[in-house]
């Protein structure tokens, strides 16, 4: 096993048929690209009506917000009965989840979800920058 590895030794991936709807971190994928592929899964999955499906994306970021939260308090053990019970590292991953969530929501708005961000951004970094100080 090599030092990046992550799992126990054993049959490796060429030892077994390939799984096709298992991602696969050896492609050269840009971050759209897999949101889409997360989006068509969740499609095929979920059996509800996209109308209701889009409300219910939209309002999983504040479920993803709360876990963001949840870390920050872990990771400054803020709350006495726990104690620290999650690390910077977690607040970091839970970041993640909320932007990939975002991006899946924003992806079932519209298919065309990396031009309206991009647009966004772009209006955010013209944006004047005014000194916060007094």
């Amino acid at each position: 096993m090599d030092q990046h590895s992550t799992h126990a030794p054993g049959p490796g991936p060429s030892d077994r048929p390939a799984d096709r709807s298992a991602p696969r971190p050896d492609r050269d994928h840009d971050a759209w690209t897999t949101i889409d592929e997360l989006r068509e899964w969740l499609d095929a999955e979920t059996g509800i009506p996209p109308e209701q499906d889009l409300l219910l994306r939209m309002l999983k970021l504040s479920e993803e917000v709360g876990e963001v939260a949840q870390a920050v308090i872990g990771a400054t053990g803020q709350n006495p009965r726990k104690g620290a019970t999650h690390s910077w590292q977690d607040v970091e991953a839970e970041l993640c989840d909320v932007i990939v969530t975002a991006m899946v929501a924003l992806r079932t708005l519209t298919p065309d979800a990396a031009t309206v961000f991009d647009r966004h951004v772009r209006r955010v970094a013209a944006r004047p920058r005014i000194p916060l100080g007094p």
